[in-house]
């Protein structure tokens, strides 16, 4: 299941609004010169922002998502003909051979089961050239970030251009473990119409992440601090190891513009 919040065509042109300014891809897009990566694989793309600012400094991008109302809109964005667009999940791959691959906000915790997350991370090792890397961020349950995941804290008031006044907020629903779910509420002043975007996040511990990485052929080079959320976030960066059988030996800027 997609969450509405990016599959419902009407609340995913509220995305792009009303995220405005995101210092966290700044950060990944750093790492991707760090890393010196000619071709970047973003899993969860969503509207493209993060895509398109990769093609933009030069990067051969895939972006990849399976919410077909946020890749409409990502397809329209300036530079969107300098991407390739997949709908789908990492599962739904063809075969790559890239040097990166991201997964920004909170596309790692929304694999809820243990399979569906080994799954995706033996789509995104066979996705990589050997000596390639995966980062991704995922948020840290030590830090409880759900506990001010309420109305109070999350309610706001914004005009859209083109969609005009709403109100929207976020609160927790049910915390099961290391099971979060939570809703988004979205009031329009046009029609009065009411949507709600329901979500469940999994929060797992360093050690867990760790672990499933290693389960799946990837070596943790490092664990970083989120600088826009310190404390809150870990930066996982993984190598796929050089010379692990099933290698590929196209181009992976080849592959990326295929």
């Amino acid at each position: 299941m997609v969450d509405a919040q990016f599959a419902h065509p009407r609340l995913a042109q509220l995305y792009d609004p009303l995220e405005a300014g995101r210092p966290d891809l700044d950060v990944y897009a750093a790492m991707a010169g760090e890393f010196a990566a000619h071709s970047v694989l973003d899993v969860g793309c969503g509207t493209g922002t993060f895509a398109c600012m990769l093609a933009e400094d030069g990067h051969a991008v895939i972006g990849v998502d399976p919410a077909a109302a946020s890749l409409a809109i990502a397809r329209g964005k300036p530079g969107a003909d300098r991407v390739r667009w997949i709908h789908g999940y990492a599962t739904d791959l063809p075969t790559l051979h890239v040097d990166l691959i991201t997964m920004t906000g909170n596309v790692a915790q929304v694999f809820r089961t243990d399979a569906d997350w080994a799954a995706t991370l033996r789509a995104t090792h066979a996705a990589l050239r050997p000596g390639g890397r995966l980062v991704f961020e995922t948020r840290d349950p030590a830090a409880r970030a759900w506990e001010s995941w309420n109305r109070a804290a999350t309610y706001e008031q914004a005009s859209v251009p083109g969609i005009g006044e709403l109100a929207h907020w976020g609160e927790v629903t049910r915390v099961d473990g290391a099971f979060v779910t939570f809703r988004h509420v979205f009031l329009f002043a046009s029609d009065g119409a009411r949507l709600v975007s329901e979500s469940t996040l999994r929060f797992r511990t360093r050690e867990e992440v760790t672990t499933s990485l290693a389960d799946c052929g990837f070596e943790v080079a490092e664990v970083r601090d989120a600088p826009d959320r310190p404390g809150k976030e870990m930066v996982f960066i993984a190598r796929r190891a050089a010379g692990q059988p099933g290698e590929r030996r196209r181009s992976g800027v080849a592959q990326a513009r295929a």
